[in-house]
């Protein structure tokens, strides 16, 4: 099984649920068939550089890229073996007349086995920069390249970790969600977000490859038409 993970502003500033996390993706390494890629955001850490006197531009490209390193030791701190990218490095994904490109040869010939974990900090090649672009639209540009299995984002709501799947979460749909189960459940980085995902949480996670732990959000019912 090869997946996407995507990991929000706010679970990225909450410890408790980045060391479980963690946790579970030592376990998942036990299964050689298990290839995780994990994609992020920035943080509250944007802010508390911003404090500093720093512009929001700057301030966000230095969160994401120290955030990539904090992850990386975190990981390793619970055996997980860890590629940290920023995209922007060696052109991996580049914004180019305002469409994103992957280099597919970069790609094919990083390991299976280590845990990806890509930023959002992309080379924006029109004005030699490096540019952070949203959380979704790095989600759905990667479904799209990327051929994988599943696609996972993380339960809102703290008391999730323990997580129960019955009747009332069969069948869910993108545009057809219960208001309250969207407030409490899916995180605000995600209201856009419009494709099949699976919504679990940090503990659940170690349950893979068996999905039985996961609510699966379908594709609103007009995409497929």
């Amino acid at each position: 099984m090869q997946y996407i993970a995507a990991l929000d502003y706010e679970h990225l500033d909450n410890g408790v649920f980045l060391t479980s996390l963690a946790r579970s993706l030592s376990q998942q390494q036990q299964n050689e068939d298990i290839r995780p890629i994990i994609i992020h955001t920035d943080s509250e850490y944007t802010e508390r550089i911003i404090q500093t006197g720093v512009m929001r531009d700057e301030a966000t490209v230095r969160s994401v890229k120290d955030l990539n390193k904090r992850l990386v030791a975190l990981f390793a701190d619970q055996g997980v073996s860890t590629i940290g990218i920023n995209p922007c490095q060696r052109n991996f994904i580049t914004l180019s007349n305002g469409q994103l490109q992957l280099d597919h040869s970069y790609l094919d010939s990083l390991a299976d086995r280590p845990v990806l974990l890509l930023s959002p900090l992309v080379q924006d090649t029109d004005n030699d920069k490096e540019v952070v672009i949203g959380l979704t639209r790095l989600v759905q540009f990667l479904a799209e390249e990327i051929s994988t299995d599943e696609l996972f984002i993380f339960t809102k709501s703290d008391e999730s970790e323990v997580f129960t799947v019955d009747s009332s979460t069969k069948d869910l749909r993108w545009d057809t969600l219960d208001q309250d189960f969207r407030t409490n459940q899916i995180p605000d980085d995600f209201s856009d977000l419009q494709l099949p995902v699976r919504l679990t949480s940090a503990r659940d996670f170690n349950q893979l490859p068996n999905l039985e732990h996961s609510i699966f959000i379908d594709r609103p019912s007009e995409a497929d038409k």
